[in-house]
Formats: structure tokens, sequence, C-alpha cells
């Protein structure tokens, strides 16, 4: 166990290009054939990943998702005041999301006082049929992707991406852009854009998002509010280091 932790550890203090394993076996004093056991167990229960061309170890998707379960709370807390001023700036809902087992979980969120409004606070939602979804799914490895996608894509609208080829383009645009939008793709007239929450490593372990009816958050609107999106989003990572 503690040959295991020393590992993590030393992947978790890589650059986010990860590591080799001859690297990671004498920085823990390690032979070569006990680490690669190691990092084959640690990999198995994606603690780690390996990079296939490279074969590289970095941080892997189980990891973020710990950690960002065990500090919502501090999250949540330090982030408020930043949904606050985006849904005063946008006139819209802002949210924050995390990723939970079996989707994203909305776990805080801010309504205009004026404006009439569907609650997501709780909801745990599909990643491929949201924005949120699609800026956490933009910036994993492939490896991590295909594992989330392994299942059929349910189809809630006619503009839900169930083909996977087609979702991979979505996904390169959002890491062009930075953002993400969502053009009904889980309810047919919520339209919104969404950022992620980086750390240090360019992972995302939270999710900015803003969103709101059709008429009011038009595709015409998106690079606007995708821009704002953004600008919290740093800001949260930022009170979060």
């Amino acid at each position: 166990m503690d040959r295991a932790v020393a590992l993590l550890n030393a992947v978790s203090a890589s650059s986010p290009g990860g590591r080799p394993a001859a690297e990671l076996a004498a920085d823990c004093d390690l032979n070569r054939a006990t680490a690669w056991r190691l990092l084959a167990t640690l990999e198995h229960h994606g603690l780690i990943e390996r990079d296939p061309v490279t074969n590289r170890y970095a941080i892997g998707f189980a990891v973020s998702r710990m950690a960002a379960t065990a500090g919502v709370d501090v999250l949540v807390r330090r982030a408020h005041d930043v949904l606050e001023r985006l849904s005063l700036q946008t006139s819209e809902t802002a949210n924050l999301a995390v990723v939970q087992r079996l989707g994203l979980t909305y776990v805080d969120e801010v309504v205009p006082p004026v404006v009439l409004s569907a609650r997501w606070l709780g909801r745990q939602v599909p990643i491929h049929a949201t924005s949120a979804g699609k800026a956490f799914l933009a910036w994993l490895s492939e490896d991590e992707v295909e594992a989330i996608l392994a299942s059929p894509l349910p189809e809630y609208t006619p503009t839900t991406r169930t083909d996977r080829d087609a979702l991979r383009t979505d996904l390169e645009e959002v890491r062009e852009q930075g953002y993400s939008v969502s053009v009904g793709e889980l309810e047919s007239q919520v339209y919104g854009v969404a950022a992620p929450v980086f750390d240090a490593s360019q992972r995302p372990f939270a999710i900015v998002s803003v969103w709101g009816p059709r008429d009011r958050v038009p595709e015409s609107r998106f690079a606007e509010l995708g821009s704002l999106a953004r600008e919290a989003a740093a800001e949260i990572a930022a009170s979060m280091r």
C-alpha cells in the first residue's frame, strides 16, 4: 500500500504530460517490475492513466472525481459570489456543477430575482447532452472519453448528440473556443453555455454554466455568454489554489 501511494504521489507531482514508468520507479526507489505492477493496478482503478502513445502516466479521472466530491463545500463557498456576479451580468441562471459517478451534479445555482426559472440545484444530468458535460469531456484524454461514452447515448431531444463522431467534432470546437454550448440538447427550450474550472494540471474539476429559455439565450448570445463563463471559471479556479 505504501509503495502504491508513493507512486500515486509521484504521478500527481508530474507535469500535465505525465512521466514514464522508469522515472517514477526511480523516484520511489522501486524496481521496474514492481512499479509496472503497481501502476497497472492504479490504472485499472482509474486513479492514473497511461498515454498509449508516449507510455507516460498522469493522474486519472477517478482522482479528479474524488477530489471534486470531497471539496465541494469549499468549492461552493468560494464560487458563490462569482456565480452571483455572473447571473447579474447575464440576467440568466448561473450554475456550478461537479462530476460524479453517473454524470454531472449541480451543486450551486443563482437565479435572477425577476426571472421565473426551473431549478437545477442537486439535479444530475447526462454528460453528453448538456453544455456543462461537453465542457468537461473536451479536456479529458481520449481513453477517458471512450470510457465515459462507452454506453449507448440516450436521445432527449432532436438536437441531442448520440453519434460519437459528431460529439467528438463538438468537443474539438469546444477546445478551440474555450466554452461549450447546448442548443436544446437535454430540454428542447433550454439553451446555454459552459466553461471548465481547471486545476493546476489543466484538468477540469468543476463546470460553470449559464442557461435560460431559447428566446432569452439565442445562439447570437453564445459568444458573449461563453466569454463571461470562461472569466468566471478562471476566477473560481484561482480562488481554489
